[in-house]
């Protein structure tokens, strides 16, 4: 059976602060893929890269054939062929390796164990998916300039042009983007399993690593989570991670969890988890504090009976909603 492989090419950052900020363009080969890639920096450490920063190039190791697409893996001080550079093959194939040629350049030989071949048509459509694109952004260019156009002669042109802009899609809420973190702390929390287990490296062998499954301790009054991670025959804990939720922050256990299991597990804590934005909107099951000072879990009669603007100066202190199934 061919064996195949999975890199990552970095194409942003979500911002300076991120670990991969500085390697804009950088490939990483994955480890694992779940709700984020996961690569490996280390024998014991696995860290993660956001799916809509990184583009996905997936190979076979098997000898190319003209017409394909390969992804070099020597760094033999090439200058114009660089280490993990994809170049189409033109001919030269033997049973030694294949000849390649880069836009522009002259070719080179490549021996069978300096690339791996691409089979994704995310990286081979590149060119292709750019042309396509571009065609796309003129003729709605075009469009547009037209509906504005036709839309001037009738209403004058400040009330067609308000009235396009007025089209145009509305950023997302705070709480909007607060309910989409949460459901994605609930989805990596399954996603970083593997066969229905947490895999936690072994510090005497660390290529093969402990099964666990995770046990989660919630305080709601000192607003901590513990994710501990126990064998799943011995019961021993391996790894521990903590996630603290800040004075005037609001609680949301699934966040914690999230935070937590990211800690045990070694990885990098997503941004979005650390800054996600505060909650604007009083539900059914959330916790909140009056301004008497007073706190009060929210049920169907507080919504329906207390005005709009008093329940908009009370502080939501935990929106986690365990018990209403959210």
């Amino acid at each position: 059976m061919t064996e195949t492989k999975k890199y990552v090419r970095i194409l942003k950052a979500p911002n300076k602060s991120s670990w991969y900020a500085n390697k804009i363009g950088q490939v990483f080969e994955v480890d694992r893929e779940g709700y984020t890639y996961l690569i490996r920096k280390g024998p014991h450490h696995l860290t993660a890269i956001r799916k809509e920063d990184a583009e996905l190039i997936v190979t076979e190791k098997r000898p190319a054939k003209v017409g394909d697409k390969v992804l070099i893996l020597d760094d033999f001080n090439e200058p114009r062929y660089m280490l993990h550079d994809v170049v189409p093959v033109i001919g030269g194939v033997d049973e030694h390796g294949v000849a390649v040629r880069k836009s522009g350049e002259w070719p080179i030989f490549l021996n069978n164990e300096q690339y791996e071949v691409l089979v994704n048509n995310e990286v081979e459509n590149e060119e292709a998916d750019e042309m396509e694109r571009y065609e796309d952004a003129v003729k709605n260019a075009r469009d547009a300039i037209e509906e504005l156009r036709i839309a001037a002669y009738s209403k004058g042109y400040e009330d067609a042009r308000r009235e396009l802009m007025a089209q145009a899609p509305v950023e997302k809420t705070a709480q909007e983007r607060r309910d989409e973190i949460v459901e994605q702390a609930k989805a990596d929390i399954e996603g970083l399993k593997t066969d229905y287990s947490y895999a936690v490296p072994d510090s005497i062998d660390p290529d093969h690593p402990r099964f666990c499954f995770a046990e989660f301790i919630v305080d709601n009054e000192k607003r901590t989570i513990v994710a501990l991670l126990r064998g799943n025959l011995s019961c021993r804990v391996y790894a521990r991670g903590i996630a603290k939720a800040a004075p005037d922050d609001c609680f949301n256990v699934h966040i914690g969890k999230a935070i937590a299991l990211h800690r045990a597990l070694g990885l990098e804590v997503p941004d979005e988890y650390l800054n996600t934005p505060q909650p604007t909107e009083v539900r059914v099951g959330d916790v909140i504090c009056t301004p008497h000072g007073s706190m009060h879990k929210v049920n169907k009669r507080h919504i329906n009976e207390i005005s709009d603007s008093y329940l908009s100066r009370c502080k939501i202190i935990d929106d986690s909603r365990t018990e209403v199934g959210e």
